[in-house]
Protein backbone atom coordinates (compact mmCIF):
# COMPACT_ATOMS: atom_id res chain seq x y z
CA UNK A 1 0.00 0.00 0.00
CA UNK A 2 1.38 3.68 -0.43
CA UNK A 3 -0.22 6.98 -0.22
CA UNK A 4 0.25 10.62 -2.07
CA UNK A 5 1.25 13.48 -0.31
CA UNK A 6 -0.46 16.48 -1.75
CA UNK A 7 0.46 20.36 -2.36
CA UNK A 8 -1.15 21.73 1.30
CA UNK A 9 -2.99 25.06 1.04
CA UNK A 10 -0.67 27.27 2.42
CA UNK A 11 -2.14 30.09 2.68
CA UNK A 12 -5.77 31.73 2.21
CA UNK A 13 -5.13 33.10 -1.06
CA UNK A 14 -2.64 30.57 -2.75
CA UNK A 15 -3.74 28.47 -5.58
CA UNK A 16 -0.26 27.32 -6.04
CA UNK A 17 3.48 26.57 -5.21
CA UNK A 18 6.56 25.60 -6.91
CA UNK A 19 8.63 22.53 -5.58
CA UNK A 20 12.40 24.19 -5.11
CA UNK A 21 14.12 21.75 -3.39
CA UNK A 22 13.41 17.97 -3.09
CA UNK A 23 14.82 17.08 0.40
CA UNK A 24 14.43 13.02 0.17
CA UNK A 25 15.16 10.62 -3.14
CA UNK A 26 13.69 7.69 -4.29
CA UNK A 27 14.08 4.71 -1.68
CA UNK A 28 14.53 7.19 1.64
CA UNK A 29 12.89 6.61 4.98
CA UNK A 30 10.89 9.02 5.98
CA UNK A 31 9.22 9.52 8.96
CA UNK A 32 5.38 11.52 10.15
CA UNK A 33 6.44 15.10 10.34
CA UNK A 34 9.84 14.88 9.01
CA UNK A 35 10.49 17.76 5.99
CA UNK A 36 10.31 16.04 2.55
CA UNK A 37 11.14 19.44 0.08
CA UNK A 38 10.82 22.96 0.00
CA UNK A 39 7.80 24.71 -1.63
CA UNK A 40 7.88 28.29 -3.35
CA UNK A 41 4.72 30.01 -3.31
CA UNK A 42 4.09 33.91 -4.09
CA UNK A 43 2.97 34.14 -0.06
CA UNK A 44 5.97 32.57 1.33
CA UNK A 45 8.48 29.51 1.47
CA UNK A 46 8.34 26.72 3.58
CA UNK A 47 8.78 22.95 3.98
CA UNK A 48 6.20 20.58 3.27
CA UNK A 49 6.33 17.46 5.98
CA UNK A 50 5.13 13.90 5.77
CA UNK A 51 2.27 13.40 6.84
CA UNK A 52 3.45 9.34 7.05
CA UNK A 53 6.05 7.24 7.68
CA UNK A 54 7.25 4.57 5.23
CA UNK A 55 9.82 4.73 1.82
CA UNK A 56 9.79 7.20 -0.92
CA UNK A 57 8.87 5.22 -3.75
CA UNK A 58 7.86 7.70 -6.41
CA UNK A 59 8.41 11.54 -6.86
CA UNK A 60 5.88 12.69 -9.08
CA UNK A 61 6.61 17.00 -9.42
CA UNK A 62 9.89 17.76 -10.33
CA UNK A 63 11.88 20.59 -9.04
CA UNK A 64 10.72 23.79 -10.36
CA UNK A 65 7.61 22.90 -11.34
CA UNK A 66 4.79 24.81 -10.78
CA UNK A 67 1.94 23.02 -9.67
CA UNK A 68 -2.23 23.68 -7.96
CA UNK A 69 -2.78 22.99 -4.56
CA UNK A 70 -4.33 19.51 -3.98
CA UNK A 71 -1.48 18.07 -6.86
CA UNK A 72 -0.23 14.49 -5.72
CA UNK A 73 3.68 15.14 -5.25
CA UNK A 74 4.92 12.20 -3.95
CA UNK A 75 4.28 8.64 -3.23
CA UNK A 76 5.15 7.23 0.13
CA UNK A 77 4.64 3.29 1.00
CA UNK A 78 6.28 0.13 2.66
CA UNK A 79 8.95 0.31 -0.61
CA UNK A 80 6.98 -2.76 -2.35
CA UNK A 81 5.72 -0.79 -4.99
CA UNK A 82 8.86 1.54 -5.45
CA UNK A 83 9.12 2.77 -9.12
CA UNK A 84 12.55 3.26 -10.57
CA UNK A 85 13.59 6.69 -10.24
CA UNK A 86 12.62 8.96 -13.14
CA UNK A 87 15.19 10.47 -14.89
CA UNK A 88 13.40 14.27 -13.76
CA UNK A 89 13.84 13.26 -10.01
CA UNK A 90 16.08 15.46 -8.07
CA UNK A 91 18.82 14.49 -6.60
CA UNK A 92 19.72 11.10 -7.32
CA UNK A 93 23.61 10.86 -7.96
CA UNK A 94 24.43 13.25 -4.69
CA UNK A 95 23.80 14.52 -1.19
CA UNK A 96 21.61 17.93 -1.95
CA UNK A 97 24.04 20.87 -0.81
CA UNK A 98 22.00 22.61 1.60
CA UNK A 99 20.59 26.20 0.54
CA UNK A 100 22.07 29.72 1.72
CA UNK A 101 21.97 29.83 5.75
CA UNK A 102 21.18 33.75 6.07
CA UNK A 103 23.65 35.38 8.36
CA UNK A 104 21.95 36.58 11.73
CA UNK A 105 21.37 39.97 12.85
CA UNK A 106 20.74 41.63 15.99
CA UNK A 107 18.02 43.53 14.16
CA UNK A 108 16.19 43.38 10.45
CA UNK A 109 18.30 44.79 7.65
CA UNK A 110 17.91 47.13 5.13
CA UNK A 111 15.75 46.36 2.00
CA UNK A 112 15.43 47.54 -1.28
CA UNK A 113 11.77 47.77 -1.53
CA UNK A 114 8.97 47.15 1.26
CA UNK A 115 6.16 44.97 1.36
CA UNK A 116 8.12 42.61 -0.79
CA UNK A 117 7.10 39.00 -1.80
CA UNK A 118 8.94 36.35 -0.22
CA UNK A 119 11.55 34.55 -1.48
CA UNK A 120 12.16 31.71 -3.63
CA UNK A 121 15.67 29.60 -2.14
CA UNK A 122 17.70 28.91 -4.86
CA UNK A 123 17.93 24.91 -5.65
CA UNK A 124 21.16 23.57 -4.12
CA UNK A 125 22.05 21.25 -6.74
CA UNK A 126 22.05 21.43 -10.32
CA UNK A 127 18.83 20.58 -12.53
CA UNK A 128 18.32 16.83 -13.45
CA UNK A 129 19.50 17.07 -17.02
CA UNK A 130 22.97 18.71 -15.72
CA UNK A 131 26.03 16.89 -15.90
CA UNK A 132 27.17 16.85 -12.09
CA UNK A 133 25.77 19.14 -9.37
CA UNK A 134 29.06 20.39 -8.96
CA UNK A 135 29.54 21.61 -12.50
CA UNK A 136 26.46 23.64 -12.04
CA UNK A 137 26.61 24.80 -9.05
CA UNK A 138 28.17 28.14 -9.30
CA UNK A 139 25.06 29.37 -11.30
CA UNK A 140 23.27 28.19 -9.04
CA UNK A 141 23.74 28.55 -5.25
CA UNK A 142 27.41 29.84 -4.23
CA UNK A 143 30.03 27.70 -3.10
CA UNK A 144 27.76 24.39 -3.26
CA UNK A 145 29.84 23.14 -5.64
CA UNK A 146 32.86 23.49 -3.08
CA UNK A 147 30.25 21.26 -0.48
CA UNK A 148 29.65 18.91 -3.31
CA UNK A 149 33.12 18.21 -4.48
CA UNK A 150 34.53 17.44 -0.83
CA UNK A 151 31.93 15.56 1.21
CA UNK A 152 34.00 13.75 2.96
CA UNK A 153 35.68 17.10 4.02
CA UNK A 154 32.82 19.27 4.61
CA UNK A 155 29.84 17.26 4.84
CA UNK A 156 28.72 18.34 8.06
CA UNK A 157 29.18 22.23 7.36
CA UNK A 158 26.96 22.20 3.94
CA UNK A 159 27.13 25.54 2.48
CA UNK A 160 29.00 28.27 4.71
CA UNK A 161 28.28 32.05 3.98
CA UNK A 162 31.62 34.64 3.61
CA UNK A 163 30.64 35.88 6.49
CA UNK A 164 30.27 32.35 8.69
CA UNK A 165 33.55 31.48 6.71
CA UNK A 166 35.56 34.52 7.78
CA UNK A 167 34.50 34.24 11.31
CA UNK A 168 35.50 30.82 11.39
CA UNK A 169 38.77 31.63 10.04
CA UNK A 170 39.30 34.43 12.37
CA UNK A 171 38.30 32.43 15.40
CA UNK A 172 40.31 29.30 14.52
CA UNK A 173 37.17 26.96 14.08
CA UNK A 174 37.27 23.88 11.70
CA UNK A 175 33.71 24.33 9.84
CA UNK A 176 34.01 20.42 9.01
CA UNK A 177 33.78 19.44 13.05
CA UNK A 178 30.26 21.78 13.18
CA UNK A 179 26.68 20.10 13.12
CA UNK A 180 24.82 23.29 11.79
CA UNK A 181 21.66 24.11 13.84
CA UNK A 182 20.10 26.18 10.73
CA UNK A 183 17.40 24.87 8.28
CA UNK A 184 18.79 21.77 6.96
CA UNK A 185 21.49 21.47 9.22
CA UNK A 186 23.33 24.93 7.83
CA UNK A 187 26.08 26.30 9.97
CA UNK A 188 24.67 29.33 11.56
CA UNK A 189 27.05 32.78 12.92
CA UNK A 190 26.00 31.53 15.95
CA UNK A 191 27.62 27.80 15.53
CA UNK A 192 30.88 29.55 14.88
CA UNK A 193 30.55 31.64 18.02
CA UNK A 194 29.22 28.69 20.34
CA UNK A 195 32.25 26.77 19.21
CA UNK A 196 35.14 29.50 19.51
CA UNK A 197 37.39 28.50 22.35
CA UNK A 198 36.43 30.85 25.25
CA UNK A 199 40.15 32.05 25.10
CA UNK A 200 39.64 33.23 21.47
CA UNK A 201 40.44 36.46 21.01
CA UNK A 202 38.36 38.95 18.64
CA UNK A 203 41.14 40.08 16.00
CA UNK A 204 43.75 41.80 16.86
CA UNK A 205 43.99 45.48 16.08
CA UNK A 206 46.79 46.93 14.05
CA UNK A 207 48.84 49.66 16.14
CA UNK A 208 47.68 51.83 18.67
CA UNK A 209 44.59 53.53 16.38
CA UNK A 210 42.22 51.29 18.02
CA UNK A 211 41.06 50.54 14.47
CA UNK A 212 40.60 46.64 13.23
CA UNK A 213 43.09 45.48 10.98
CA UNK A 214 41.82 45.50 7.01
CA UNK A 215 40.45 42.01 5.82
CA UNK A 216 40.28 41.45 2.49
CA UNK A 217 36.96 41.01 0.60
CA UNK A 218 36.39 37.36 -0.45
CA UNK A 219 35.58 37.38 -4.30
CA UNK A 220 32.20 36.15 -4.67
CA UNK A 221 31.90 32.95 -6.70
CA UNK A 222 29.19 34.42 -8.75
CA UNK A 223 31.69 36.31 -10.43
CA UNK A 224 31.89 35.40 -13.94
CA UNK A 225 28.52 33.09 -14.04
CA UNK A 226 25.23 33.61 -15.40
CA UNK A 227 22.29 32.91 -13.28
CA UNK A 228 18.60 33.03 -14.07
CA UNK A 229 16.87 35.17 -11.79
CA UNK A 230 14.43 33.45 -9.28
CA UNK A 231 10.58 33.12 -8.91
CA UNK A 232 11.57 36.10 -5.77
CA UNK A 233 13.39 38.25 -8.15
CA UNK A 234 11.19 37.95 -11.10
CA UNK A 235 8.04 39.09 -8.69
CA UNK A 236 9.67 41.68 -6.91
CA UNK A 237 10.68 43.25 -11.06
CA UNK A 238 7.21 42.64 -11.47
CA UNK A 239 5.72 44.64 -8.22
CA UNK A 240 7.98 47.49 -8.32
CA UNK A 241 7.58 48.29 -11.98
CA UNK A 242 3.96 48.77 -11.60
CA UNK A 243 3.88 50.25 -8.54
CA UNK A 244 6.45 52.86 -10.08
CA UNK A 245 4.30 53.16 -12.56
CA UNK A 246 0.76 53.23 -10.93
CA UNK A 247 2.46 55.51 -7.84
CA UNK A 248 3.71 58.78 -7.74
CA UNK A 249 6.32 58.33 -5.52
CA UNK A 250 9.05 61.05 -3.74
CA UNK A 251 10.99 60.72 -0.43
CA UNK A 252 11.29 63.34 2.05
CA UNK A 253 14.13 63.34 4.77
CA UNK A 254 14.35 64.12 8.18
CA UNK A 255 17.82 64.58 10.42
CA UNK A 256 16.53 63.47 13.97
CA UNK A 257 19.54 63.80 17.46
CA UNK A 258 18.68 60.58 18.85
CA UNK A 259 21.30 61.66 21.84
CA UNK A 260 18.70 61.10 24.78
CA UNK A 261 17.41 57.62 23.17
CA UNK A 262 20.83 56.27 22.96
CA UNK A 263 21.27 57.32 26.50
CA UNK A 264 18.03 55.91 27.95
CA UNK A 265 18.64 52.77 25.82
CA UNK A 266 22.61 52.63 27.57
CA UNK A 267 21.05 53.03 31.26
CA UNK A 268 18.29 50.15 30.90
CA UNK A 269 20.01 47.63 28.19
CA UNK A 270 21.23 45.80 30.58
CA UNK A 271 18.05 45.80 32.97
CA UNK A 272 16.04 45.14 29.38
CA UNK A 273 18.42 41.31 28.86
CA UNK A 274 18.14 40.21 31.71
CA UNK A 275 14.20 40.81 31.83
CA UNK A 276 12.76 39.89 28.40
CA UNK A 277 16.00 38.01 27.20
CA UNK A 278 16.22 40.30 24.34
CA UNK A 279 18.96 42.90 23.37
CA UNK A 280 17.45 46.66 23.13
CA UNK A 281 18.31 48.15 19.48
CA UNK A 282 17.00 51.66 18.46
CA UNK A 283 14.93 49.69 15.67
CA UNK A 284 12.02 49.41 18.55
CA UNK A 285 12.26 53.46 19.28
CA UNK A 286 11.91 53.95 15.60
CA UNK A 287 8.64 51.49 15.35
CA UNK A 288 6.75 52.82 18.29
CA UNK A 289 7.27 56.50 17.50
CA UNK A 290 6.23 55.71 13.61
CA UNK A 291 3.09 53.95 15.38
CA UNK A 292 2.21 56.74 17.32
CA UNK A 293 2.61 59.15 14.57
CA UNK A 294 0.88 57.20 11.99
CA UNK A 295 -2.74 57.39 14.91
CA UNK A 296 -2.21 60.95 14.58
CA UNK A 297 -1.79 61.13 11.00
CA UNK A 298 -3.63 58.00 9.58
CA UNK A 299 -3.22 58.83 5.69
CA UNK A 300 0.39 57.73 5.61
CA UNK A 301 -1.18 54.80 6.96
CA UNK A 302 -3.70 54.57 4.43
CA UNK A 303 -4.69 52.59 1.04
CA UNK A 304 -6.40 53.85 -2.43
CA UNK A 305 -9.11 51.63 -3.14
CA UNK A 306 -10.19 53.16 -6.77
CA UNK A 307 -11.09 56.54 -6.20
CA UNK A 308 -11.70 56.15 -2.27
CA UNK A 309 -9.10 56.74 0.69
CA UNK A 310 -9.01 53.84 3.15
CA UNK A 311 -7.96 54.61 6.74
CA UNK A 312 -7.38 51.07 8.37
CA UNK A 313 -8.27 50.83 12.23
CA UNK A 314 -4.74 49.65 13.36
CA UNK A 315 -1.12 50.10 12.54
CA UNK A 316 -0.05 46.56 11.32
CA UNK A 317 4.30 47.35 10.75
CA UNK A 318 5.76 45.53 7.81
CA UNK A 319 9.31 44.76 9.22
CA UNK A 320 11.68 44.67 6.33
CA UNK A 321 14.32 41.42 7.00
CA UNK A 322 17.31 40.96 4.40
CA UNK A 323 18.01 37.17 4.70
CA UNK A 324 20.78 35.27 2.40
CA UNK A 325 17.39 33.55 0.72
CA UNK A 326 16.41 37.07 -0.34
CA UNK A 327 13.41 40.01 1.37
CA UNK A 328 10.86 39.08 3.23
CA UNK A 329 8.81 41.58 5.36
CA UNK A 330 6.54 39.89 8.09
CA UNK A 331 3.94 41.78 9.80
CA UNK A 332 3.71 43.09 13.33
CA UNK A 333 -0.04 43.54 14.01
CA UNK A 334 -1.24 46.45 16.25
CA UNK A 335 1.93 47.48 16.69
CA UNK A 336 -0.05 50.98 17.57
CA UNK A 337 -0.85 48.72 21.20
CA UNK A 338 2.85 47.67 21.76
CA UNK A 339 5.65 49.05 23.99
CA UNK A 340 9.37 49.01 23.87
CA UNK A 341 9.36 45.23 25.31
CA UNK A 342 6.52 44.12 23.12
CA UNK A 343 8.01 45.58 19.96
CA UNK A 344 11.32 44.03 20.43
CA UNK A 345 10.19 41.06 21.17
CA UNK A 346 7.87 40.68 17.93
CA UNK A 347 10.91 41.95 15.84
CA UNK A 348 13.36 39.35 17.46
CA UNK A 349 10.85 36.38 17.15
CA UNK A 350 9.84 37.86 13.65
CA UNK A 351 13.32 38.26 12.09
CA UNK A 352 14.92 34.40 13.68
CA UNK A 353 11.57 32.90 12.44
CA UNK A 354 11.81 34.15 8.96
CA UNK A 355 15.30 34.07 8.63
CA UNK A 356 14.98 30.40 9.67
CA UNK A 357 11.91 30.09 7.25
CA UNK A 358 9.41 28.84 10.31
CA UNK A 359 6.98 32.19 9.05
CA UNK A 360 3.75 31.40 8.27
CA UNK A 361 1.89 32.55 5.43
CA UNK A 362 -0.60 34.97 7.11
CA UNK A 363 2.47 36.71 8.76
CA UNK A 364 3.79 38.65 5.69
CA UNK A 365 0.61 39.73 4.80
CA UNK A 366 -1.75 42.51 5.82
CA UNK A 367 0.68 44.93 6.11
CA UNK A 368 -0.67 48.48 6.15
CA UNK A 369 3.13 50.93 6.49
CA UNK A 370 6.82 49.31 6.47
CA UNK A 371 10.07 50.32 8.49
CA UNK A 372 12.91 49.00 6.41
CA UNK A 373 16.73 49.50 8.99
CA UNK A 374 18.90 50.93 5.97
CA UNK A 375 21.73 51.57 8.46
CA UNK A 376 21.92 47.99 10.02
CA UNK A 377 24.68 47.47 6.93
CA UNK A 378 26.11 51.06 7.17
CA UNK A 379 23.70 53.43 5.12
CA UNK A 380 23.11 57.28 5.93
CA UNK A 381 19.93 56.66 4.18
CA UNK A 382 18.22 55.50 1.21
CA UNK A 383 14.80 56.35 -1.04
CA UNK A 384 12.98 53.14 -0.70
CA UNK A 385 10.45 51.86 -3.06
CA UNK A 386 6.49 52.30 -1.78
CA UNK A 387 5.08 48.81 -2.67
CA UNK A 388 1.50 48.96 -3.55
CA UNK A 389 -1.22 48.53 -1.64
CA UNK A 390 0.71 50.38 1.13
CA UNK A 391 1.03 54.11 0.83
CA UNK A 392 4.67 54.64 2.81
CA UNK A 393 7.79 53.44 4.12
CA UNK A 394 9.94 54.84 6.58
CA UNK A 395 14.06 53.98 5.85
CA UNK A 396 15.72 54.53 8.77
CA UNK A 397 19.47 55.43 8.52
CA UNK A 398 22.68 54.56 10.56
CA UNK A 399 23.22 56.24 13.76
CA UNK A 400 26.18 58.58 14.41
CA UNK A 401 28.27 60.33 16.26
CA UNK A 402 29.32 64.14 15.08
CA UNK A 403 29.58 67.45 15.89
CA UNK A 404 25.94 69.44 15.88
CA UNK A 405 25.60 73.17 16.86
CA UNK A 406 23.12 72.84 19.60
CA UNK A 407 21.58 75.91 22.02
CA UNK A 408 22.10 76.20 25.28
CA UNK A 409 20.54 79.26 27.45
CA UNK A 410 20.41 81.11 24.03
CA UNK A 411 24.20 80.60 23.72
CA UNK A 412 25.01 78.28 20.36
CA UNK A 413 28.05 75.92 20.91
CA UNK A 414 29.14 72.71 19.43
CA UNK A 415 28.43 69.26 21.20
CA UNK A 416 29.02 65.69 20.27
CA UNK A 417 25.44 64.51 19.34
CA UNK A 418 24.23 60.70 17.91
CA UNK A 419 22.36 61.29 14.77
CA UNK A 420 20.19 59.50 12.79
CA UNK A 421 18.37 60.56 8.77
CA UNK A 422 15.18 59.03 8.63
CA UNK A 423 13.55 58.69 4.89
CA UNK A 424 10.02 58.36 3.91
CA UNK A 425 8.81 57.84 0.69
CA UNK A 426 5.34 58.08 -0.36
CA UNK A 427 2.41 57.92 -2.94
CA UNK A 428 2.10 61.05 -3.51
CA UNK A 429 -1.72 60.45 -5.26
CA UNK A 430 -2.65 60.85 -1.82
CA UNK A 431 -0.31 61.80 0.40
CA UNK A 432 1.35 65.59 0.16
CA UNK A 433 4.91 67.20 1.07
CA UNK A 434 3.10 68.43 4.22
CA UNK A 435 1.53 65.34 5.13
CA UNK A 436 4.75 64.15 4.93
CA UNK A 437 6.81 66.75 6.74
CA UNK A 438 3.99 66.83 9.90
CA UNK A 439 4.80 62.94 9.92
CA UNK A 440 8.26 62.97 10.35
CA UNK A 441 8.54 65.52 12.46
CA UNK A 442 6.15 64.22 15.09
CA UNK A 443 8.60 61.26 15.31
CA UNK A 444 11.57 63.36 15.26
CA UNK A 445 10.13 64.77 18.39
CA UNK A 446 9.25 61.91 19.44
CA UNK A 447 12.48 60.37 19.43
CA UNK A 448 14.10 63.72 20.79
CA UNK A 449 11.83 63.89 23.40
CA UNK A 450 14.03 60.54 24.89
CA UNK A 451 10.71 59.87 27.41
CA UNK A 452 10.69 56.03 27.05
CA UNK A 453 10.78 55.37 30.31
CA UNK A 454 6.79 54.89 30.87
CA UNK A 455 6.47 52.75 27.59
CA UNK A 456 9.96 50.67 28.40
CA UNK A 457 7.56 47.68 29.16
CA UNK A 458 9.73 45.29 31.51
Amino acid sequence: MSESVNLPALGESVTEGTVTRWLKNVGDRVEVDEPLLEVSTDKVDTEIPSPVAGIIEEILVAEDETVEVGTALVRIGDGSGAAAEPETAPQAEAEPAPAPEPEPEPEPAPAPAAAAPPVTPPPAAAPPAAASPAAAAPSVAPAAAPAAAAPSDTSNAGYVTPLVRKLANERGVDLSTLTGTGVGGRIRKQDVLEATPATTEAPAESGTSGKAAYIPLEISPLRGTTVPMSRLRKVIAERAVISMQTSAQLTSVVEVDVTKVADFRNKVKNQFVEKTGIKLSFLPFFALAAAEALRAYPIINSTIDGDTIVYPEHENISIAVDTERGLLTPVIRDAGNLDLAGLASEIADLAARTRDNKLKPDELAGGTFTLTNTGSRGALFDTPIVFLPQSAILGTGIVTKKPVVVSHEGTDAIAIRSTVYLALSYDHRIVDGADAARFLVAVKNRLESGDFASVLGI
